[in-house]
Parts: structure tokens; sequence; C-alpha cells
């Protein structure tokens, strides 16, 4: 028998593929893709009824596309459909799957629809390595597959969220022929940098979703995963594998990002090339997605080599306006453009939508021509140890500052505003410290505060408690990238470690994420610098079905591995040293009021 039909040369079971006409579409389930080394991976199809060559919106992830959002992620979908109610309109939701497209809201625009199961996920066999090259090369074939069907007019675009939009930096890099454009919503880009090592201090986050997300839907899980609400059929194959085969097929993520702490060649396959990313592309941000769904838009954006490029950033949840009308519409227009050739003013429109984040969960929309804006004022706020305040003009004396080296750290706060003050963009700081041990890992984090001195957060990609923005690096790992490094976004190597030796002072330039708000006037801005991650001093933000952890100001992304962060090392004191030759200060893009540049409009989020 050849790959294709219903019995592979393992001789191993697999589901049979059916067809059947349902909700207005085509739809082809567990459709045989074969990969150059034997493996069959497996995908769903969703197309019009009618007879034509469509363009393909494809997606390639771990997280069984017979899986339905709401049984997979209820806790999630309860809460977007409440607050959103626009995501559930005009559409049955038997279809539905975690950061993926709703076919019944793209097939009626004449899409055909691929969800893939990668490798060794869902139905499709053989052995887990997420974002490994194996990985890129299979979602390659998988385009060029989807691209020479005869019901697919040879465009392919890729569309998702996290998982389904971090691998399309990786596969664009290969410059599939068949590629005609990406949707890059929500994601990450660089292995190290975005998502494993914040600074070079280790992210636990993949090893906890390595147990909640993959392991519950790998490929022969049988009965104990779930069952397709809409054909009955497993969603993790038809075979019921062992344990101990399950385990023999997949790697140890948590272990694999153990074991290599610097920007080595581990990291490097499984980040973007970017002057080799040339497909037009379109990247959304979340401002409250630090640790994981914001940075990587952002390079993304400015370092992609291709000419055709938007960038949009919003607020909420991180899977929330992926499918609202208002993110759904203009990944539409994108794709009408590119993959229907559709002249609907899209390449027209200004390069950057930003929704501007103001207190009280209210977003602004305003258009932009570039990032960062190029009237950012870029202004130094010193660090004044002797009464704790953030000032423009520089303190010349000599004094120190110490706190636990694993602790909550100091803050330093602005006078109260004497006018609304905007800040948007990339943020930065230069720090001179010493230590009592041989590292120390700072946590910088950036924090307004209303005139009665409470915290003003906002609901962020995971966290309903999630401060203006945070930076990371560990002492250690100092060193810049000349070559690669801006004043606002210091870029570090990461490539060798350099000890410290106690007492010793050193330079740290420290990359802050970008961020946006709208700070009125009597509020503070304040830097705070802490020696382990923020912890938001309110309530609970409670937990969710998908994570391990209590929601506390961070969501998942906890740097607390102790294995990465030894007491001996980091658990001792660190000093912060100021002077004339050692300036301290935070650098902030403070955007002038342009009465000429005119909001579009005003989204005020749903708590």
């Amino acid at each position: 028998m050849s790959l294709g039909e219903n019995t592979p040369r393992s001789g191993r079971k697999t589901h049979q593929p059916r067809s059947g006409f349902r909700d207005g579409m085509h739809i082809d389930w567990d459709v045989p893709i074969p990969m150059d080394d034997g493996v069959v991976l497996r995908a769903d199809v969703y197309r019009p009824a009618k007879v034509g060559k469509f363009p393909v919106i494809l997606s390639y992830g771990p997280y069984a596309k017979g899986l339905a959002f709401q049984e997979g992620y209820p806790s999630a979908w309860q809460r977007m459909a409440k607050k959103h109610p626009d995501v559930a309109a005009g559409s049955t939701n038997k279809y539905q799957n975690w950061e993926v497209v709703d076919p019944e809201k793209w097939v009626p625009h004449d899409y055909a629809c691929v969800r893939v199961d990668s490798r060794g996920c869902g139905c499709s066999p053989g052995v887990i390595d997420h974002f490994s090259p194996r990985e890129t090369k299979d979602l390659y074939d998988c385009i060029e597959w989807a691209g020479v069907q005869p019901w697919s007019n040879g465009k392919v675009g890729l569309n998702g969220v996290s998982y389904y939009a971090i691998n399309q930096w990786h596969v664009a890099s290969l410059q599939p022929p068949h590629l005609a454009a990406i949707c890059v919503w929500e994601g990450a880009a660089d292995w190290y940098r975005d998502m494993t090592r914040h600074g070079g201090i280790l992210c636990t986050f993949w090893k906890n979703w390595y147990d909640m997300q993959v392991k519950t839907v790998q490929y022969g899980a049988g009965e104990r995963g779930k069952r397709s609400p809409v054909h009955g059929e497993l969603v993790c194959g038809p075979e019921t594998l062992g344990e101990d085969q399950l385990a023999r097929n997949r790697t140890d993520l948590g272990g694999d990002i153990l074991a290599h702490p610097l920007d080595d060649a581990y990291h490097r396959a499984r980040s973007p090339i970017w002057d080799k990313v040339v497909v037009p592309l379109f990247s959304a941000a979340n401002w409250g997605g630090q640790g994981l769904h914001l940075r990587g838009n952002f390079e993304g954006f400015m370092q992609a080599a291709s000419r055709q490029k938007w960038l949009e950033v919003h607020g909420g949840e991180h899977w929330t306006h992926f499918y609202t009308d208002y993110g759904r519409r203009q990944q539409l227009r994108f794709f009408d453009h590119f993959l229907h050739g559709k002249d609907n003013g899209w390449d027209r429109q200004p390069k950057v939508l930003l929704q501007i984040r103001h207190p009280g969960e209210k977003f602004v929309a305003r258009a932009e021509n570039e990032w960062p804006l190029k009237r950012a004022r870029w202004t130094k706020f010193h660090l004044d140890p002797a009464d704790g305040m953030l000032k423009t003009s520089a303190t010349a004396g000599k004094a120190t500052l110490s706190f636990a080296a694993m602790g909550d750290g100091v803050t330093f706060m602005t006078a109260p505003l004497a006018e609304a003050t905007e800040i948007t963009g990339p943020v930065a700081a230069k720090l001179f410290i010493s230590s009592s041990t041989s590292d120390a890992d700072l946590f910088l984090v950036l924090r307004a505060f209303s005139p009665d001195l409470k915290e003003v957060v906002f609901q962020g990609a995971i966290d309903p408690h999630t401060p203006i923005a945070q930076g990371w690096l560990r002492a250690s790992h100092r060193r810049l990238d000349l070559a690669r490094s801006l004043p606002y976004r210091p870029y570090h190597a990461h490539d060798i470690e350099e000890p410290l030796r106690e007492g010793e002072v050193v330079e740290l330039d420290i990359e802050i994420w970008p961020t946006s708000i709208v700070a009125p006037a009597g509020y503070r801005i304040a830097l705070t610098i802490r020696g382990k991650d923020y912890e938001y001093g309110g309530a609970s933000g409670g937990k969710l079905s998908n994570f391990k952890n209590e929601l506390t100001g961070c969501g998942p992304f906890l740097h607390d591995d102790p294995q990465d962060r030894p007491p001996e090392i980091f658990d001792g004191v660190t000093t912060l040293h100021f002077g004339r030759k050692t300036p301290n200060y935070l650098l902030l893009p403070i955007i002038p009021a342009n009465p000429e540049r005119k909001p579009t409009g005003i989204v005020r989020s749903k708590r």
C-alpha cells in the first residue's frame, strides 16, 4: 500500500480518511500528508461546497485538530464568549479549535482551511520535537502539498495564534514556493530571548506547558484523550500506546532547555533567519504579552527582509482578538489582498496600527507609519537613591543601595505627572551593580500608580493583573552584541558567562519589552528592580484550566527553577552603585501630543 492509504508501512492503525458535507462546507477528515522520511501526518480540510480553486489558510501545530476549543480550554472559551459575543455569533462553533481559524467564518469567503496535526500530536504519529528543523521541514512540506491540490489556487497563507504563529517565522526562512503570506498573531520568534531564557534566566513555562497542553494530546493517548464532538473519533489517533512508548516518542523539552544555558546551535536552529523572511507579513502583538506574546512580533516586523509588512498591537487576553470581528476582519483584508488578489486598499494603509493603552482598559486606535515612532523623545529618568525618585536630572554624588538578591528589591518613582504623558515604544535601563555572590538576576518592572498610589495593572495576554512592562537580565550575561544593539533595545549575545567577583561593579544594559500607556496628570511612573518575578499586591488572578500555577502577575511565565537559580549563587546581596561615572537610569519613549494625528477609534475592554 502507498503512504496515502489507511495502513502505513509500519502496520500501525491510522484513522481512515473520511469526507462529508456539513454546515455549508465540504470537509475531509484525516487526510494523509506524507513526509520525506515516511511519516504520514494527518490534516482536516474545510473548503467551499462549490467546485473551484481556492487559496489556502493553513495551520500546523500540536493541540489536536479534533479537540474542540470548548472542551480542551473551557475556561478560556467561556470567558471569551461571555465578554465578546461576536466571537460565537455567526457560527455553530462546532469546528472551533484552540488558536486557529473558525472555518465557518472563512470558507464562505472562498478559502480552504487546512489544519495539520504536527508530528507526534493528535492524529499524526512520530516523535515530538517542538520547533525543531524537522518540524519546520514538515510545515514546509505541508505548505507545498496544499499548494498543488486540485482545490487549491496555489497560494497558501499561514494564520494562527501562539504556536501556530511562532513556526511561521521559522518556515518563512525556508521560503516555500507556494507560501504567499503569513499572519503572525501573538507569536514569538527567538527561541532563546523571546521564549525560553529571558535575559538569560530560565523560564519554566515550557516545561509546564508540555505537561498540560501537549502530553495530553500526544498521538497514541487513545481513550486517555478526548473524542471529537463532530465525528466521534479519538482526537489522538486510533492507537493506544503505553506510557513508556509515549515517553520515547517525545523529547525532554524542559531538560533540553535547561541543558542549553547559552544561545547556541540548539536555540539558533529553532529561531528565524530574518534576512530570508521575505514573504508579505502581518504581525500582531499584545501589549500585555510579557514573557511570550510581544517581543517577537516587534522584532519580526523590524528585522524581517520583507518589503510588505504590517504591525498591529492590541490588549486583552492573547487568544481573544484573533477571534473577534476586530481581529478577524483585519486578517481577512490582508489575505484577501495577497491570496485572492483583491484591490481592497490593504497595500496602501499605514504600516502600523497601535491600540494606545489608557487606564481602565481603554484602547484608542492610532495609525502610524513606523516602529519605533520617529517622534519619540527618548528621555532618561535617573534613579536617585536619596529619595527613591526618578528624575530627569542626574545625581552626581556617590552612593550605594543594597537589597536581597532574590527578594522584592527597590522601587524608584517619578513625582506626580504635571500633564497626561504617553509612553509608547521599547524601553531600556542602565544599572551599575555588584553582588556578594558570583551572579545576580535582575527583574525590572515598569509600573504606573494613580494619585492615591494604587498600582494600575491591565488584563495581560494571560494574567489579569499585568504591569506596564517587564525586562530581565542575568548579570553574567551582560555582554552586548554591539552590531545588533540599539540605544533603546540592548541586544545581549548570551554566548559566554562572565561571573562576578565579590564587590566588583559591572555595567548592565537591560532590555525592557515594548509598551504603551497614557498616564493621566497626577499619575506616577515607577521602576522596580527585583530579584524575583513580579507579584501583584492585590487579589489573586485565579487559575485557568490549561496552566498549573495561580496567576499572581506574570501569568505562567515564571523564572523559579532552583536548578537554574541555585541559592548558593543567586541568594546573596545585590548593590546598586550611584555616581557621576555610574549613571543609573531608565530610558523612556515619551510621545508628544500631535494634533494632526487623530485617533481612529476607541475600544474599551470588558473586565
